[in-house]
C-alpha cells in the first residue's frame, strides 16, 4: 500500500445518533488514517459529550482540538465557511452542511465524496459497493460498504492487532494485571463473560440458567442500557460501576465505561462476549472468542435480515448441531425470548465454537482492512495523482 502524503486532507463527518457505534467507528478510522497512512484528518462531530465517553481527554466545549493526531472539530448548527478536503466521508449517510457541499463544488478539482455505510453481510452489498450515488453539482458521491466478503470494504483492523491480541491471550499474567486494574478478581475455574447490550427481556432467563449452572460464571457488565434489566433480575436499584453481586454460581460485576483500547483487552480476556451495534461487534470478532450479537433494532424488523445474513456466513464450516445451537441462541436473544435452553445447547458445542471463532477471525484478516481499502479506493479514483 503506497503511503499517502501528509498534505492530503480527509474530512470525516459523524452525526451521533443515540449510541456509541457511529462515533466509535469514525474515531477508530480517523486515528488509523493518521497513524498508518500519514493523512491529515478532521473529524467533525455534532455531540462531543458522547465522544467524551470514548476519549476522556476531549474538551466538550472546544470548537477545535487535536486528539492523538486527529483534528477534532465541533460540527456547529450554524456552519461557518470551511475549505473542503480532498476526501470527504459522510459516515452512516449523515447529511453534510449545505455550506460545506458548496465548498466541495467550488474546488478546482472535486473531492472524493464517500458515504461510509452501515456494516452488513447481505449479498446486495457486494453489488453496490463502490458504485456512484447522487451528484451535487460537479461532485459525485460513492457508496462504500464495510463487509465480510471479497468485493466489500472489509472491517476496521489496525496494523498488528491480531498479533497483540495473541500475545495478550497467551500471557495469563498480562490478563491478570489488566483485570485487576478494573477491580476484577476472577474466581478459580469461573468462565468470564462480557455483556454489552441494549435492553433485552430475554436477559433474566439467561442469568437464571447461569446462576443454576455447575460451572461458575463471572459476568462483566460495562455501564450501559442493559443495566436496568440486570437490576430487575437482582431486585435492586442504582447499579453503578464497581458493584458486585453473587447469586449461586453467577457473579455479576458492573464495570465503568472504558476507552476503546481497554475494551479490546476486556474482550480478549473473556471466554464469551455479548456485544451490540457495530463497533463492539467487529471488535468481538477480532477477539477470536465465541460471541453473541445484539443487533440494533430497525423499523419493520429489517435488522433481522442483516442478522440472518451474517449467521449464514458466520456458521459455515460448523457441524449442523453447533450451527443450530449458536443460531438459535442469537435468534432468541434478538427476539427477547427465553435463553435457557439455547444456552445449555450452545455449551454442549463449546470446543467447536471456540475453534470456529478463531478460524473466522483469521479468515476475515485475509481481507484488506477498511482504512487501507478507503485509501486504495481514493488512489484508484484519482489515478494515483496528487490532489490540487
Amino acid at each position: 500500500m503506497p503511503q499517502m502524503k501528509s498534505r492530503w486532507r480527509w474530512d470525516i463527518f459523524c452525526a451521533v445518533v443515540d449510541n456509541f457505534g457511529d462515533i466509535g467507528v469514525t474515531w477508530r478510522l480517523a486515528r488509523q488514517l493518521v497513524t498508518e497512512h500519514s493523512l491529515q484528518v478532521r473529524l467533525w462531530v455534532d455531540d462531543l459529550r458522547a465522544f467524551e465517553r470514548l476519549c476522556p481527554e476531549i474538551d466538550t466545549h472546544a470548537a477545535q482540538q487535536w486528539q492523538e493526531g486527529v483534528e477534532v472539530r465541533q460540527w456547529p448548527a450554524d456552519w461557518l465557511p470551511t475549505d473542503a478536503a480532498d476526501v470527504v466521508i459522510a459516515a452512516f449517510a449523515c447529511q453534510l452542511p449545505s455550506g460545506y457541499m458548496d465548498a466541495m463544488a467550488a474546488r478546482e478539482k472535486p473531492p472524493l465524496w464517500l458515504n461510509l455505510d452501515y456494516l452488513s453481510a447481505e449479498d446486495w452489498v457486494i453489488g453496490c459497493h463502490g458504485l456512484p450515488s447522487v451528484k451535487y453539482k460537479s461532485v459525485q458521491k460513492y457508496f462504500f460498504f464495510p463487509g465480510f466478503q471479497k468485493g466489500t470494504g472489509g472491517l476496521l483492523r489496525e496494523s498488528g492487532l491480531l498479533e497483540r491480541r495473541r500475545q495478550f491471550q497467551q500471557s495469563p499474567e498480562a490478563q491478570r494485571k489488566f483485570l485487576q486494574g478494573l477491580g476484577i478478581d476472577r474466581a478459580q475455574g469461573a468462565q468470564l463473560i462480557s455483556l454489552f447490550a441494549y435492553e433485552n427481556t430475554g436477559l433474566a432467563s439467561w442469568l437464571e440458567v447461569m446462576a443454576a449452572d455447575s460451572i461458575p460464571t463471572h459476568l462483566l457488565v460495562p455501564e450501559g442500557r442493559i443495566l436496568g434489566d440486570v437490576e430487575r433480575w437482582l431486585g435492586i436499584d442504582g447499579l453503578a460501576a464497581g458493584a458486585v453481586h453473587v447469586r449461586d454460581a453467577l457473579t455479576v460485576q458492573v464495570l465503568p465505561f472504558v476507552r476503546q483500547e481497554q475494551y479490546d483487552h476486556l474482550l480478549w480476556c473473556c471466554d464469551f462476549n455479548a456485544v451490540r451495534g457495530e463497533d463492539s461487534f467487529v471488535r468481538a470478532q477480532w477477539a477470536g472468542r465465541p460471541l453473541l450479537w445484539h443487533i440494533y433494532r430497525q423499523d419493520e424488523d429489517i435488522h433481522l435480515d442483516k442478522l440472518e445474513a451474517f449467521l449464514t456466513l458466520y456458521t459455515k464450516g460448523l457441524s449442523a448441531p453447533a450451527r443450530e445451537a449458536i443460531s438459535g441462541l442469537w435468534r432468541a436473544w434478538n427476539a427477547g425470548h427465553d435463553m435457557s435452553g439455547h444456552w445449555l445447547t450452545t455449551r454442549k458445542h463449546w470446543p467447536e465454537l471456540q475453534k470456529h471463532a478463531e478460524a473466522w477471525c483469521l479468515e476475515q484478516a485475509l481481507q484488506a482492512d477498511l482504512a487501507a481499502a478507503l485509501v486504495q479506493f481514493y488512489l484508484n479514483q484519482t489515478g494515483n495523482e496528487e490532489p490540487q
